[in-house]
């Protein structure tokens, strides 16, 4: 039976986000074409209808993670983005979280292509929550950014920390409550004023997956 360019286009689509759970899970090497294939739904030769190589999927499914993250950060304030990201719930949702906390030290050795797609969604996160920032009067230029690189390293070292401890170590939750105490302790007054406490409602990881407010 022939497959329509628009049949087509849904499994192509299907296969990336089962990709994109799959590697966040697993990492990019914990993962085969054939068992992402199985698990996708499909045979393992349809994999080269759609992409050249493995590579080609890992590049995809990172620029999918990214494009949710710009949207699901923008959709948040920087205190619930720091109180839903530094938390126990997207710790243990990895395969729904953040791509750069997920993937970061796998990208490292993969491909320039790779690491560039990583560089281009570590950047616009960085607007993003540059942007909620803001830069007073007194400010040096570019004071928001390095703000933002702070806030953005400091939680994602929180959670790559955390997530290498056992899930039942009190270090775990150690790790990500001091983190996130210190972040917001060290936001802008204007900014933290009213901070609410972390919400543990299970799909607050989708920073890097759906919609927070999904």
């Amino acid at each position: 039976m022939r497959v329509t360019k628009a049949q087509a286009q849904e499994n192509r689509t299907r296969i990336i986000e089962t990709a994109a759970t799959l590697f966040r899970e697993r990492g990019y090497d914990g993962v085969s074409v054939a068992e992402l294939m199985s698990i996708a739904g499909f045979t393992h030769g349809g994999f080269y209808n759609h992409f050249r190589s493995k590579a080609d999927l890992v590049t995809e499914s990172a620029a999918l993670g990214f494009s949710r993250i710009a949207a699901g950060a923008g959709e948040i304030d920087l205190v619930e983005f720091v109180n839903r990201y530094v938390s126990r719930a997207h710790r243990d949702a990895r395969g729904s979280g953040c791509t750069v906390a997920a993937l970061c030290g796998d990208a490292a050795r993969q491909s320039d292509d790779v690491k560039a797609m990583f560089k281009a969604g570590i950047e616009a996160f960085v607007t993003v929550l540059a942007g909620e920032c803001g830069r007073t009067e007194d400010e040096e230029p570019g004071a928001a950014r390095a703000k933002a690189i702070n806030i953005l390293a400091h939680s994602i070292g929180a959670m790559v920390l955390s997530r290498a401890c056992p899930d039942a170590s009190s270090l775990a939750d150690e790790i990500l409550d001091v983190s996130r105490t210190q972040i917001l302790e060290a936001l802008p007054k204007t900014v933290a004023a009213g901070s609410p406490q972390p919400r543990h409602d299970g799909h607050l990881a989708q920073i890097g997956g759906r919609s927070p407010r999904s």
